[in-house]
């Protein structure tokens, strides 16, 4: 079951591997990138438009929703360090992994999985199994340098200079993690004058912020162009 999603080039599916996503791009592609919001959700329509372009690019793109309906508000009565108890993204990663399955089983040989910040560590935790080909993360929370040692597949790390979340300090120490666990290529750029959610949080009438954006979406399917469109 689909809805019409207005001017959104996809549609949102009810149900695929067991979760409501926006899916959008040829389903004749045979490589896919899944794209994995921030705290605020999958109905962002930044993200989508972020979606729709990189479908454009020659993949079908997928947006899950892993919140569930549930996402952060800024709510004072109710703290990020409450909500966040129920919304492990570790856990998402694993309830990512049935709709890898299912996208398999339509044909994608090849999956990427980009990740916006609380996405950022649900794409890391996949980076570690080998249900994908590659990721690229942009912003990220939550994610520690441990993380580093058990990467298993190629990843992206764009941050910004302004990030107060992972700041450029300990982005440089995922990059030197990385550098130890020779078992996977790796990308680190930091962006100038770039806040936390500069890849899909932006302002659209500050030209340097769409900028800015625009470079990271392009960056990331470069990322993908090399490891997982064959």
């Amino acid at each position: 079951m689909t809805e019409n999603t207005g001017g959104e080039a996809g549609e949102v599916v009810h149900d695929y591997g067991g979760l409501e996503a926006y899916v959008t791009g040829s389903r004749h592609a045979g490589c896919c990138v899944i794209l994995v919001s921030d705290y605020y959700g999958f109905r962002a329509p930044k993200l989508r438009q972020i979606a729709d372009k990189v479908a454009y690019s020659g993949y079908y793109v997928v947006v899950p929703e892993l919140l569930f309906g549930d996402p952060y508000t800024d709510d004072p009565a109710r703290p990020f360090e409450e909500w966040i108890k129920t919304h492990s993204p570790v856990e998402a990663a694993e309830k990512t992994k049935p709709l890898i399955a299912a996208l398999k089983k339509d044909g994608m040989s090849s999956i990427g999985v980009g990740g916006y910040c609380w996405g950022g560590k649900v794409a890391v935790e996949l980076s570690k199994t080998k249900e994908t080909q590659a990721v690229a993360i942009m912003h990220p929370a939550l994610v520690v340098v441990g993380d580093m040692n058990e990467v298993k597949r190629p990843i992206q790390i764009l941050g910004g200079e302004f990030d107060t979340i992972s700041p450029p300090k300990l982005v440089h120490q995922f990059e030197d993690a990385l550098d130890q666990n020779r078992a996977v290529d790796h990308s680190v750029k930091i962006f100038p004058d770039a806040p936390h959610g500069f890849a899909c949080r932006y302002n659209s009438s500050d030209p340097f912020a769409v900028k800015t954006a625009e470079e990271a979406r392009v960056n990331m399917v470069k990322w993908f162009d090399k490891y997982v469109k064959y």
